[in-house]
Protein backbone atom coordinates (compact mmCIF):
# COMPACT_ATOMS: atom_id res chain seq x y z
CA UNK A 1 0.00 0.00 0.00
CA UNK A 2 1.29 3.84 -1.00
CA UNK A 3 1.31 6.20 1.68
CA UNK A 4 -1.16 8.94 1.43
CA UNK A 5 1.72 11.29 1.63
CA UNK A 6 3.34 9.53 -1.92
CA UNK A 7 -0.01 10.06 -3.63
CA UNK A 8 0.87 12.53 -6.77
CA UNK A 9 -0.91 15.94 -6.65
CA UNK A 10 -3.96 15.02 -9.31
CA UNK A 11 -4.70 11.82 -6.90
CA UNK A 12 -4.76 14.18 -3.42
CA UNK A 13 -7.13 16.63 -5.52
CA UNK A 14 -9.35 13.31 -6.11
CA UNK A 15 -8.97 12.03 -2.61
CA UNK A 16 -9.84 15.80 -1.15
CA UNK A 17 -13.10 16.16 -3.71
CA UNK A 18 -14.04 12.06 -1.79
CA UNK A 19 -13.86 13.63 1.73
CA UNK A 20 -15.49 16.64 1.19
CA UNK A 21 -18.46 14.47 -0.98
CA UNK A 22 -18.87 11.88 1.58
CA UNK A 23 -17.71 13.34 4.99
CA UNK A 24 -14.68 11.22 6.02
CA UNK A 25 -11.12 10.77 6.21
CA UNK A 26 -9.93 8.33 3.67
CA UNK A 27 -6.86 6.83 6.23
CA UNK A 28 -6.14 3.71 2.88
CA UNK A 29 -5.49 4.35 -0.47
CA UNK A 30 -4.30 1.64 -2.61
CA UNK A 31 -3.58 1.77 -5.91
CA UNK A 32 -4.94 -1.16 -8.32
CA UNK A 33 -2.60 -2.49 -10.55
CA UNK A 34 -3.99 -3.04 -13.59
CA UNK A 35 -3.88 -0.46 -16.76
CA UNK A 36 -6.69 1.78 -16.32
CA UNK A 37 -6.47 4.36 -13.10
CA UNK A 38 -8.41 2.99 -10.18
CA UNK A 39 -8.21 2.76 -6.34
CA UNK A 40 -8.95 0.72 -3.49
CA UNK A 41 -10.16 3.36 -0.41
CA UNK A 42 -11.15 3.39 3.33
CA UNK A 43 -12.65 6.55 4.25
CA UNK A 44 -13.81 6.79 8.46
CA UNK A 45 -16.29 8.52 9.07
CA UNK A 46 -18.43 8.96 12.16
CA UNK A 47 -16.28 5.66 13.75
CA UNK A 48 -16.81 3.26 10.77
CA UNK A 49 -14.76 2.63 7.99
CA UNK A 50 -16.52 2.64 4.30
CA UNK A 51 -14.88 1.07 2.01
CA UNK A 52 -14.81 2.51 -1.53
CA UNK A 53 -13.56 2.14 -5.28
CA UNK A 54 -12.76 4.95 -7.54
CA UNK A 55 -12.80 3.85 -11.30
CA UNK A 56 -10.96 6.22 -13.26
CA UNK A 57 -10.94 7.86 -16.59
CA UNK A 58 -8.78 5.36 -19.27
CA UNK A 59 -8.16 8.95 -20.93
CA UNK A 60 -6.09 8.27 -24.29
CA UNK A 61 -6.15 4.61 -24.27
CA UNK A 62 -10.22 4.08 -23.82
CA UNK A 63 -12.62 2.72 -26.01
CA UNK A 64 -13.74 5.72 -27.87
CA UNK A 65 -17.28 4.70 -27.90
CA UNK A 66 -18.57 5.51 -24.85
CA UNK A 67 -17.93 7.78 -21.79
CA UNK A 68 -17.76 7.26 -17.92
CA UNK A 69 -20.59 8.50 -17.25
CA UNK A 70 -22.49 6.17 -19.42
CA UNK A 71 -20.71 3.06 -17.00
CA UNK A 72 -22.51 5.36 -14.21
CA UNK A 73 -25.53 5.78 -15.40
CA UNK A 74 -25.75 2.12 -16.13
CA UNK A 75 -24.75 1.28 -12.62
CA UNK A 76 -28.02 3.65 -11.42
CA UNK A 77 -30.58 2.27 -13.29
CA UNK A 78 -29.54 -1.14 -12.60
CA UNK A 79 -29.35 -0.57 -8.92
CA UNK A 80 -32.85 1.22 -9.13
CA UNK A 81 -33.99 -2.40 -10.64
CA UNK A 82 -32.67 -4.44 -8.12
CA UNK A 83 -29.46 -5.46 -9.68
CA UNK A 84 -26.68 -6.33 -7.69
CA UNK A 85 -24.36 -3.99 -8.52
CA UNK A 86 -22.05 -1.21 -6.45
CA UNK A 87 -23.38 1.68 -5.13
CA UNK A 88 -22.73 5.32 -6.92
CA UNK A 89 -21.66 8.09 -4.73
CA UNK A 90 -20.94 10.22 -7.03
CA UNK A 91 -18.76 11.61 -10.33
CA UNK A 92 -15.58 13.31 -9.90
CA UNK A 93 -14.94 15.76 -12.97
CA UNK A 94 -10.71 16.47 -12.14
CA UNK A 95 -9.48 13.55 -12.47
CA UNK A 96 -12.74 12.01 -14.13
CA UNK A 97 -13.80 8.88 -11.78
CA UNK A 98 -16.65 6.80 -10.39
CA UNK A 99 -16.96 6.70 -6.50
CA UNK A 100 -18.82 3.94 -5.49
CA UNK A 101 -19.05 1.17 -2.84
CA UNK A 102 -16.32 -1.01 -2.80
CA UNK A 103 -18.51 -4.80 -2.65
CA UNK A 104 -17.57 -7.76 -0.81
CA UNK A 105 -16.43 -10.62 -2.81
CA UNK A 106 -13.81 -11.97 -5.46
CA UNK A 107 -13.58 -11.45 -8.96
CA UNK A 108 -12.52 -14.51 -11.65
CA UNK A 109 -14.78 -17.52 -11.43
CA UNK A 110 -11.00 -19.38 -12.33
CA UNK A 111 -10.61 -19.05 -8.69
CA UNK A 112 -14.17 -20.99 -6.98
CA UNK A 113 -13.74 -23.07 -4.59
CA UNK A 114 -15.13 -26.03 -5.76
CA UNK A 115 -17.25 -26.84 -9.44
CA UNK A 116 -20.57 -26.95 -7.24
CA UNK A 117 -19.39 -22.99 -6.31
CA UNK A 118 -19.05 -22.01 -9.77
CA UNK A 119 -22.00 -23.33 -11.22
CA UNK A 120 -24.30 -21.97 -8.10
CA UNK A 121 -22.55 -18.48 -9.17
CA UNK A 122 -23.25 -19.48 -12.85
CA UNK A 123 -26.69 -20.25 -12.13
CA UNK A 124 -26.88 -17.03 -10.09
CA UNK A 125 -25.44 -14.87 -12.90
CA UNK A 126 -28.02 -16.77 -15.58
CA UNK A 127 -31.27 -15.35 -13.61
CA UNK A 128 -29.91 -11.71 -12.91
CA UNK A 129 -28.92 -11.38 -17.25
CA UNK A 130 -32.17 -12.97 -17.71
CA UNK A 131 -33.95 -9.97 -15.27
CA UNK A 132 -31.56 -7.27 -16.84
CA UNK A 133 -33.20 -8.60 -20.49
CA UNK A 134 -36.57 -8.20 -19.04
CA UNK A 135 -36.48 -4.09 -18.22
CA UNK A 136 -38.56 -2.73 -20.27
CA UNK A 137 -36.98 -0.38 -23.20
CA UNK A 138 -39.01 2.57 -21.16
CA UNK A 139 -37.15 2.48 -18.33
CA UNK A 140 -33.87 2.86 -20.12
CA UNK A 141 -34.35 6.33 -21.72
CA UNK A 142 -31.96 7.80 -19.41
CA UNK A 143 -28.90 5.86 -20.82
CA UNK A 144 -29.38 8.11 -24.17
CA UNK A 145 -29.00 5.11 -26.38
CA UNK A 146 -30.45 4.55 -30.23
CA UNK A 147 -33.13 2.24 -29.81
CA UNK A 148 -32.50 -0.52 -32.48
CA UNK A 149 -35.70 -0.97 -34.85
CA UNK A 150 -34.96 -3.53 -37.91
CA UNK A 151 -33.48 -6.44 -36.97
CA UNK A 152 -30.19 -5.84 -38.60
CA UNK A 153 -30.03 -2.71 -36.23
CA UNK A 154 -30.98 -5.03 -33.50
CA UNK A 155 -28.26 -7.53 -34.72
CA UNK A 156 -25.34 -5.16 -35.17
CA UNK A 157 -26.32 -3.30 -31.55
CA UNK A 158 -23.30 -0.67 -31.51
CA UNK A 159 -21.26 -2.49 -34.19
CA UNK A 160 -20.95 0.56 -36.38
CA UNK A 161 -20.06 2.94 -33.28
CA UNK A 162 -16.74 0.59 -32.61
CA UNK A 163 -15.76 0.45 -36.72
CA UNK A 164 -16.61 4.27 -37.25
CA UNK A 165 -13.79 4.65 -34.04
CA UNK A 166 -11.54 2.30 -35.58
CA UNK A 167 -11.68 4.34 -39.01
CA UNK A 168 -10.69 7.64 -37.68
CA UNK A 169 -8.07 6.45 -35.88
CA UNK A 170 -6.98 3.42 -37.89
CA UNK A 171 -2.96 3.80 -38.15
CA UNK A 172 -2.10 0.85 -40.68
CA UNK A 173 -3.62 -1.65 -42.75
CA UNK A 174 -5.42 -4.45 -40.42
CA UNK A 175 -6.37 -7.42 -43.00
CA UNK A 176 -7.67 -9.31 -40.31
CA UNK A 177 -9.95 -7.31 -39.03
CA UNK A 178 -11.48 -5.76 -42.44
CA UNK A 179 -12.13 -9.52 -43.16
CA UNK A 180 -14.01 -9.45 -39.71
CA UNK A 181 -15.84 -6.55 -40.15
CA UNK A 182 -17.12 -7.43 -43.87
CA UNK A 183 -17.99 -11.32 -42.49
CA UNK A 184 -20.18 -9.23 -39.69
CA UNK A 185 -21.92 -7.45 -42.46
CA UNK A 186 -22.67 -9.65 -44.53
CA UNK A 187 -24.11 -12.22 -41.62
CA UNK A 188 -26.60 -10.06 -39.60
CA UNK A 189 -29.42 -12.27 -38.32
CA UNK A 190 -32.70 -11.20 -39.93
CA UNK A 191 -35.15 -12.48 -37.85
CA UNK A 192 -34.75 -11.48 -34.73
CA UNK A 193 -36.13 -8.07 -33.83
CA UNK A 194 -36.41 -7.80 -29.68
CA UNK A 195 -33.93 -5.35 -28.27
CA UNK A 196 -33.17 -5.36 -24.68
CA UNK A 197 -30.28 -3.94 -22.48
CA UNK A 198 -27.14 -6.20 -22.91
CA UNK A 199 -24.18 -5.76 -20.85
CA UNK A 200 -22.03 -6.84 -23.40
CA UNK A 201 -18.93 -7.11 -22.45
CA UNK A 202 -20.63 -9.97 -19.59
CA UNK A 203 -19.33 -12.35 -16.96
CA UNK A 204 -18.17 -9.98 -15.05
CA UNK A 205 -18.97 -10.23 -11.27
CA UNK A 206 -17.79 -10.55 -7.69
CA UNK A 207 -18.98 -13.67 -6.01
CA UNK A 208 -19.13 -15.06 -2.52
CA UNK A 209 -20.42 -18.23 -0.98
CA UNK A 210 -21.95 -19.57 -4.30
CA UNK A 211 -24.04 -15.91 -5.44
CA UNK A 212 -23.01 -13.31 -7.28
CA UNK A 213 -22.32 -9.99 -5.07
CA UNK A 214 -22.11 -7.28 -7.76
CA UNK A 215 -22.30 -7.02 -11.42
CA UNK A 216 -18.67 -5.14 -12.80
CA UNK A 217 -16.86 -3.46 -15.79
CA UNK A 218 -20.69 -2.24 -17.19
CA UNK A 219 -19.51 0.54 -19.77
CA UNK A 220 -19.92 -1.18 -22.67
CA UNK A 221 -23.74 -1.76 -21.41
CA UNK A 222 -25.85 -1.31 -24.82
CA UNK A 223 -29.37 -2.08 -26.34
CA UNK A 224 -29.25 -5.61 -28.51
CA UNK A 225 -29.90 -8.78 -29.11
CA UNK A 226 -30.11 -10.56 -25.37
CA UNK A 227 -27.96 -13.63 -26.86
CA UNK A 228 -25.42 -10.95 -27.33
CA UNK A 229 -24.66 -11.25 -23.63
CA UNK A 230 -24.13 -14.88 -24.08
CA UNK A 231 -21.38 -14.10 -26.50
CA UNK A 232 -20.38 -11.99 -24.69
CA UNK A 233 -19.76 -14.81 -21.81
CA UNK A 234 -17.62 -16.89 -24.00
CA UNK A 235 -15.58 -14.06 -24.89
CA UNK A 236 -14.64 -13.33 -20.90
CA UNK A 237 -13.67 -17.27 -20.68
CA UNK A 238 -10.73 -16.35 -22.94
CA UNK A 239 -9.14 -14.93 -19.93
CA UNK A 240 -11.25 -15.82 -16.65
CA UNK A 241 -12.37 -19.24 -17.89
CA UNK A 242 -15.54 -20.14 -16.49
CA UNK A 243 -15.58 -23.66 -17.28
CA UNK A 244 -18.17 -25.48 -19.79
CA UNK A 245 -20.86 -22.65 -20.17
CA UNK A 246 -23.34 -25.52 -21.90
CA UNK A 247 -25.53 -25.86 -18.55
CA UNK A 248 -24.99 -21.90 -17.54
CA UNK A 249 -26.99 -21.70 -21.51
CA UNK A 250 -29.31 -24.48 -20.66
CA UNK A 251 -30.36 -22.44 -17.83
CA UNK A 252 -30.86 -19.78 -19.63
CA UNK A 253 -32.60 -21.20 -22.49
CA UNK A 254 -35.12 -21.89 -19.66
CA UNK A 255 -35.46 -18.61 -18.18
CA UNK A 256 -35.93 -16.99 -21.27
CA UNK A 257 -38.97 -19.36 -22.38
CA UNK A 258 -37.40 -19.40 -25.65
CA UNK A 259 -34.60 -22.20 -27.31
CA UNK A 260 -31.48 -21.05 -28.14
CA UNK A 261 -30.74 -19.53 -31.92
CA UNK A 262 -27.21 -21.37 -32.47
CA UNK A 263 -26.36 -19.41 -35.81
CA UNK A 264 -27.36 -16.13 -33.49
CA UNK A 265 -25.14 -16.61 -30.88
CA UNK A 266 -22.26 -17.54 -33.40
CA UNK A 267 -22.99 -14.45 -35.15
CA UNK A 268 -22.34 -12.46 -31.85
CA UNK A 269 -19.42 -14.48 -30.86
CA UNK A 270 -17.90 -13.02 -34.04
CA UNK A 271 -19.41 -9.82 -33.62
CA UNK A 272 -18.44 -8.93 -30.15
CA UNK A 273 -14.72 -10.48 -30.22
CA UNK A 274 -14.26 -8.25 -32.98
CA UNK A 275 -14.68 -5.02 -31.26
CA UNK A 276 -11.74 -5.49 -29.09
CA UNK A 277 -9.35 -5.51 -32.09
CA UNK A 278 -11.42 -2.35 -33.55
CA UNK A 279 -10.83 -0.83 -30.00
CA UNK A 280 -7.37 -1.38 -29.72
CA UNK A 281 -5.51 -1.30 -33.19
CA UNK A 282 -4.75 1.81 -33.26
CA UNK A 283 -2.96 1.59 -29.71
CA UNK A 284 -0.85 -1.38 -30.77
CA UNK A 285 0.19 0.42 -33.98
CA UNK A 286 1.13 4.02 -31.92
CA UNK A 287 1.21 2.92 -28.36
CA UNK A 288 1.10 6.21 -25.63
CA UNK A 289 3.57 6.09 -23.56
CA UNK A 290 1.87 4.81 -20.59
CA UNK A 291 0.28 2.02 -22.16
CA UNK A 292 0.48 -1.44 -21.09
CA UNK A 293 1.61 -2.74 -24.48
CA UNK A 294 2.13 -5.97 -24.69
CA UNK A 295 -1.41 -6.57 -22.65
CA UNK A 296 -3.03 -4.47 -25.63
CA UNK A 297 -1.01 -6.63 -27.82
CA UNK A 298 -1.83 -10.37 -26.58
CA UNK A 299 -5.75 -8.66 -26.18
CA UNK A 300 -4.91 -7.97 -29.97
CA UNK A 301 -4.31 -11.46 -31.01
CA UNK A 302 -6.36 -13.96 -28.87
CA UNK A 303 -9.75 -11.24 -30.11
CA UNK A 304 -8.41 -11.82 -33.55
CA UNK A 305 -8.23 -15.39 -33.26
CA UNK A 306 -11.45 -16.35 -31.59
CA UNK A 307 -13.77 -15.39 -33.87
CA UNK A 308 -11.25 -16.78 -37.07
CA UNK A 309 -11.62 -19.94 -35.19
CA UNK A 310 -15.10 -19.70 -34.59
CA UNK A 311 -16.07 -18.82 -38.77
CA UNK A 312 -13.39 -21.86 -39.45
CA UNK A 313 -15.31 -23.84 -37.21
CA UNK A 314 -18.68 -23.38 -39.46
CA UNK A 315 -16.68 -23.61 -42.55
CA UNK A 316 -14.96 -26.91 -41.85
CA UNK A 317 -11.75 -25.33 -41.22
CA UNK A 318 -9.34 -27.83 -39.83
CA UNK A 319 -7.21 -26.03 -37.00
CA UNK A 320 -3.34 -26.40 -37.65
CA UNK A 321 -1.19 -24.92 -35.15
CA UNK A 322 2.00 -22.91 -35.29
CA UNK A 323 4.95 -24.54 -33.74
CA UNK A 324 7.81 -22.85 -32.72
CA UNK A 325 10.59 -22.68 -34.42
CA UNK A 326 14.25 -22.93 -33.28
CA UNK A 327 15.38 -19.85 -32.37
CA UNK A 328 18.46 -18.29 -33.79
CA UNK A 329 20.17 -15.59 -31.67
CA UNK A 330 21.50 -12.53 -33.97
CA UNK A 331 24.35 -10.36 -33.24
CA UNK A 332 21.95 -7.76 -30.74
CA UNK A 333 20.86 -10.81 -28.74
CA UNK A 334 22.35 -9.84 -26.02
CA UNK A 335 21.11 -6.37 -25.49
CA UNK A 336 18.06 -7.98 -25.33
CA UNK A 337 19.10 -10.35 -22.76
CA UNK A 338 20.53 -7.48 -20.61
CA UNK A 339 17.41 -5.66 -21.25
CA UNK A 340 15.07 -8.23 -20.02
CA UNK A 341 17.50 -8.88 -16.91
CA UNK A 342 17.32 -5.51 -15.86
CA UNK A 343 13.22 -5.19 -15.89
CA UNK A 344 13.02 -8.24 -14.62
CA UNK A 345 10.44 -8.61 -11.78
CA UNK A 346 11.72 -7.57 -8.13
CA UNK A 347 11.12 -8.05 -4.27
CA UNK A 348 10.43 -4.38 -2.64
CA UNK A 349 7.79 -2.72 -4.67
CA UNK A 350 4.62 -2.12 -4.03
CA UNK A 351 1.64 -3.60 -6.02
CA UNK A 352 1.61 -0.82 -8.58
CA UNK A 353 4.90 -0.10 -9.28
CA UNK A 354 5.86 -3.72 -9.75
CA UNK A 355 2.88 -3.79 -12.44
CA UNK A 356 4.81 -0.78 -13.85
CA UNK A 357 8.25 -3.17 -14.05
CA UNK A 358 5.92 -5.87 -15.20
CA UNK A 359 4.59 -4.08 -18.50
CA UNK A 360 7.89 -2.89 -18.85
CA UNK A 361 9.76 -6.35 -18.42
CA UNK A 362 6.67 -7.72 -21.04
CA UNK A 363 8.40 -5.86 -23.90
CA UNK A 364 11.57 -6.59 -22.97
CA UNK A 365 10.81 -10.17 -23.18
CA UNK A 366 8.87 -9.92 -25.79
CA UNK A 367 11.55 -7.82 -27.96
CA UNK A 368 14.27 -11.07 -27.17
CA UNK A 369 11.65 -13.62 -28.71
CA UNK A 370 10.97 -11.01 -31.74
CA UNK A 371 15.23 -10.80 -32.76
CA UNK A 372 15.31 -14.49 -32.46
CA UNK A 373 11.79 -16.29 -33.65
CA UNK A 374 10.75 -13.20 -35.65
CA UNK A 375 12.38 -13.67 -39.60
CA UNK A 376 11.50 -17.39 -39.50
CA UNK A 377 8.08 -16.74 -38.71
CA UNK A 378 7.98 -13.83 -41.06
CA UNK A 379 9.44 -16.42 -44.32
CA UNK A 380 6.86 -18.73 -43.61
CA UNK A 381 3.66 -16.02 -43.36
CA UNK A 382 5.39 -14.22 -46.51
CA UNK A 383 5.52 -17.65 -48.09
CA UNK A 384 1.80 -18.90 -47.43
CA UNK A 385 0.52 -15.54 -48.51
CA UNK A 386 1.57 -16.03 -51.94
CA UNK A 387 -1.24 -18.52 -53.13
CA UNK A 388 -3.57 -15.57 -51.81
CA UNK A 389 -2.04 -13.02 -53.43
CA UNK A 390 -0.27 -14.44 -56.16
CA UNK A 391 3.36 -13.57 -55.36
CA UNK A 392 5.31 -13.45 -52.22
CA UNK A 393 5.04 -10.30 -50.70
CA UNK A 394 8.15 -8.85 -49.87
CA UNK A 395 7.90 -7.92 -46.36
CA UNK A 396 4.89 -8.25 -43.70
CA UNK A 397 4.43 -4.32 -44.29
CA UNK A 398 3.95 -5.00 -48.29
CA UNK A 399 1.71 -8.45 -47.11
CA UNK A 400 -0.87 -6.11 -44.93
CA UNK A 401 -1.30 -3.81 -47.93
CA UNK A 402 -2.05 -6.42 -50.39
CA UNK A 403 -4.16 -8.54 -48.08
CA UNK A 404 -6.14 -5.95 -47.12
CA UNK A 405 -6.89 -4.87 -50.76
CA UNK A 406 -7.89 -8.60 -51.68
CA UNK A 407 -9.92 -8.72 -48.70
CA UNK A 408 -11.72 -5.69 -49.63
CA UNK A 409 -13.04 -7.48 -53.06
CA UNK A 410 -13.19 -11.27 -52.15
CA UNK A 411 -16.25 -13.32 -52.35
CA UNK A 412 -17.44 -15.46 -49.59
CA UNK A 413 -16.12 -18.26 -51.19
CA UNK A 414 -12.81 -17.36 -50.17
CA UNK A 415 -13.58 -16.94 -46.49
CA UNK A 416 -12.25 -20.56 -45.94
CA UNK A 417 -8.88 -20.05 -47.29
CA UNK A 418 -8.45 -16.35 -45.47
CA UNK A 419 -9.39 -17.70 -41.96
CA UNK A 420 -7.19 -20.97 -42.39
CA UNK A 421 -4.20 -18.42 -43.50
CA UNK A 422 -5.32 -15.56 -40.74
CA UNK A 423 -5.56 -18.21 -37.93
CA UNK A 424 -2.14 -18.94 -38.54
CA UNK A 425 -0.65 -15.32 -38.99
CA UNK A 426 -2.49 -14.55 -35.53
CA UNK A 427 -1.05 -17.48 -33.91
CA UNK A 428 2.73 -16.81 -35.57
CA UNK A 429 2.42 -13.61 -33.66
CA UNK A 430 1.55 -15.42 -30.52
CA UNK A 431 4.21 -17.48 -30.33
CA UNK A 432 6.30 -14.71 -30.49
CA UNK A 433 4.44 -13.14 -27.53
CA UNK A 434 5.02 -16.26 -25.71
CA UNK A 435 5.13 -17.02 -22.14
CA UNK A 436 4.36 -12.86 -21.98
CA UNK A 437 0.54 -13.05 -22.87
CA UNK A 438 0.15 -14.91 -19.03
CA UNK A 439 -3.25 -16.06 -18.39
CA UNK A 440 -3.87 -15.74 -22.20
CA UNK A 441 -1.20 -17.88 -24.03
CA UNK A 442 -3.48 -20.75 -24.85
CA UNK A 443 -6.25 -19.60 -25.09
CA UNK A 444 -9.69 -20.85 -27.29
CA UNK A 445 -12.97 -20.13 -27.62
CA UNK A 446 -15.53 -22.38 -26.85
CA UNK A 447 -16.77 -23.67 -29.71
CA UNK A 448 -20.46 -24.91 -27.91
CA UNK A 449 -22.52 -26.74 -30.97
CA UNK A 450 -26.46 -26.89 -30.23
CA UNK A 451 -26.42 -30.27 -29.08
CA UNK A 452 -24.46 -28.76 -25.81
CA UNK A 453 -28.02 -27.85 -24.52
CA UNK A 454 -29.60 -31.21 -25.05
CA UNK A 455 -30.62 -30.27 -28.84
Amino acid sequence: MRGLSQVSEVWQQAFGWIERQLGGKIVRAERQPRWRPAWFLDLERAGERVPLYFRGDRGEAGSGAYSLEHEMRVLQLLEANEIPVPHVYGFCDSPRGILMERSRGRANLATAGSDEERQSVLSDYMAILARIHQIDLPALDALALPVPETPTEVGLADFSVWERAYRKRKVRPEPEIEFLIRWVHRNVPTDRARACLVCSDSGQFLFDEGRVTALLDLELATLGDPLADLAGMLSRDLSEPMGDLSGAFRIYEKLSLEPLDWDCLGFHVVRFCAITPLAVAHLVAAPPAALDWVQYLAWYCVWLRAPLEWIGSGLGVEQRFVEEPEPTPGWHAPAHDHLASILAPRDGDDAFAGYERDAAYRVAEYLRRAERLGPALESVDLDEAAPLLGSRPASRAEADVALEALVAHAEPELDAELVRYFQRRVQRLEVILGPSMRELQGASIQLLKPNATGE
